[in-house]
């Protein structure tokens, strides 16, 4: 299968893989729980890079751009992930009927790493019949009750993880620049990039333009050709890195760089 099954129409999802698959620019719009059943997951966003196997769990932060890998592991080969988002509706619910009380301000890492445990094991056995068995339709209401288990899990293995889950606030304005050279190679469309800056697209066209003197895409090609000119003089293979520059193909890429530079990416 080429994308994740639906079990619980926007929140519970299942993959299936038995090959090595990468995606890339993977935008996570809600809080996400990712559960690892077998294989290994592995993010990587601009500021950090997890790895998890079989019954360990990650949770995903709001609003980020990342990579991921997805790669089957002996002894049988295979590859298998519990995705659940965590939508802010629900949380609100979480919050209210809990009487949760946030103490203060999360500030740690945007990607936590949740240690398999008992309580965890539980919860896999108990959901896994469920994403196996599609035929099977999971309840509404069902669902609903393990996405609540599952925020309950992860708030009794880490306590203080109640501000980074129930933090309702809006994406603020953030340093464009900072922003843009941290992650210019993901390949996603200006609005996209304007949401995560905390700006609409006007907003953010007008602040690019008075930050780098120049439009969005025409920096986004500029900068993105010169880290594949860096890349290259360090002998790494064009038909290596197009793809983790934004690149949709190899031949955009190289008429691309050619266009810029004179030559090729092989012969430069």
């Amino acid at each position: 299968m080429t994308n994740p099954a639906e079990i619980l129409p926007g929140m519970i999802f299942y993959g299936y893989y038995s090959e090595m698959r990468k995606e890339k620019a993977c935008f996570f719009e809600h809080n996400t729980l990712v559960l690892q059943v077998s294989g290994q997951f592995t993010l990587e966003t601009a500021n950090q890079t997890i790895s998890m196997q079989s019954g360990e769990m990650l949770l995903i932060g709001k609003n980020q751009l990342g990579h991921i890998t997805k790669t089957p592991l002996p002894p049988k080969g295979l590859y298998e992930t519990i995705v659940i988002t965590l939508q802010e509706d629900l949380l609100r619910k979480v919050v209210l009927e809990e009487q949760i009380v946030i103490q203060q301000k999360y500030t740690g890492p945007h990607n936590i790493h949740i240690p398999g445990n008992d309580f965890l094991q539980g919860y896999f056995q108990s959901i896994v019949p469920y994403v196996r068995n599609p035929q099977k339709e999971m309840l509404n209401t069902l669902g609903i009750l393990k996405v609540k288990e599952a925020v309950k899990l992860v708030l009794h293995a880490m306590p203080e993880l109640s501000g980074f889950l129930f933090d309702f606030s809006e994406p603020y304005k953030i340093d464009l620049e900072k922003f843009m050279h941290s992650n210019f190679h993901f390949n996603v469309p200006v609005e996209r990039f304007a949401q995560l800056t905390g700006r609409s697209l006007a907003g953010f066209k007008r602040d690019f333009q008075k930050t780098f003197g120049t439009s969005p895409r025409q920096w986004l090609m500029e900068r993105r050709l010169t880290e594949a000119r860096h890349l290259i003089e360090k002998k790494k293979k064009p038909s290596n890195i197009y793809l983790d520059l934004g690149f949709e193909s190899l031949s955009h890429f190289s008429h691309s760089f050619k266009k810029k530079f004179g030559k090729t990416p092989s012969a430069w």
